[in-house]
Parts: structure tokens; sequence; C-alpha cells
């Protein structure tokens, strides 16, 4: 763990933010040299506090308008199901985010597609059919109060 002392809080903080800020401009924003700038900025990356710099695309305009909720319960809970299906649903470029959950599911989704149809088409071809799969529950986004994901397509 690298140890954050203000100006590198700052940096995190205007970085992400605006992934677009250049060198020069952070420098500014926190009164050091583009330099040492540079050089902590490189350090977040190699610490692995900043994993990547991405643009947010509007999911509309990419013709995925449509956000879905998924529970998944599998038949068995063992290692090796765990293993079969997280290897497999990491294959589907539409899974914005696969979390193993404790309580009621084992696992839920967040699914971008175009419409209801599109999921409808998802479900019955690739979903159900994924490893130790027994139970899928589906919940259609009504309205997107946070949205921070990136889109695959």
């Amino acid at each position: 763990m690298v140890d954050l002392d203000k100006i590198d809080r700052q940096l995190l903080r205007l970085l992400q933010d605006d992934g677009r800020l250049s060198n020069a401009e952070l420098s500014e924003k926190v009164h050091i040299s583009q330099a040492t700038c540079h050089r902590r900025v490189n350090r977040l990356f190699e610490s692995g506090l900043i994993r990547s710099v991405h643009a947010q695309i509007a999911p509309k305009a990419v013709n995925l308008g449509t956000l879905v909720i998924v529970g998944v319960v599998l038949d068995r809970s063992t290692p090796q199901s765990f293993a079969d299906f997280e290897q497999a649903i990491t294959q589907l470029p539409m899974i914005l985010d696969c979390q193993l959950v404790a309580g009621e599911f084992d696992y839920l989704l967040r699914v971008r597609v175009k419409d209801i149809e599109d999921f409808n088409d998802l479900h019955a071809k690739q979903l159900i059919a994924l490893p130790a799969v027994r139970q899928i529950r589906t919940f259609f986004v009504m309205k997107e109060v946070i949205d921070s994901a990136l889109l695959q397509f």
C-alpha cells in the first residue's frame, strides 16, 4: 500500500473527476513541478491506486439503453462451480459487473443491452446456459440514479 500524502490525494481526486487533465494542468492545480507531478502520477499507476483512465460513454448513444440487474443462484456451492461460472461470465461483453454476494443470490450482475427483446435473447441463449446456473431473477432498471461503469461494445 502506498502512503498517500495531501498532494497524492489531490491528484487522485482531480484525475477521478477529469482523467483528461494534462500533466501541466495537474501540476498547476496542486502547485508542484511538472516533473514531480509526472513521477507522482506514475507511482499512483504503478502501485495500482489508479487502475485505468477511460471515457464514460452515453449508453443510449451506442444503442445500449437498457440496464438490467440479474440475480443468479447456482445449483451447488462448490469452489469448482463458482470458478466455472466466473470463468464463463467473463466471456460475455454485455456484463458490466459481476459480484459474488451473500444472501438470496450467489451473484449479482449488471447487464447492458439494447432493449427487453435483446435481453430476452441473451437470457434464453446464454445466461441460463452458464455453468451451474439453477435460477436467474431479472430486474429491469427504471431509472439510473448513479451510472459510472464502462461499456463493452
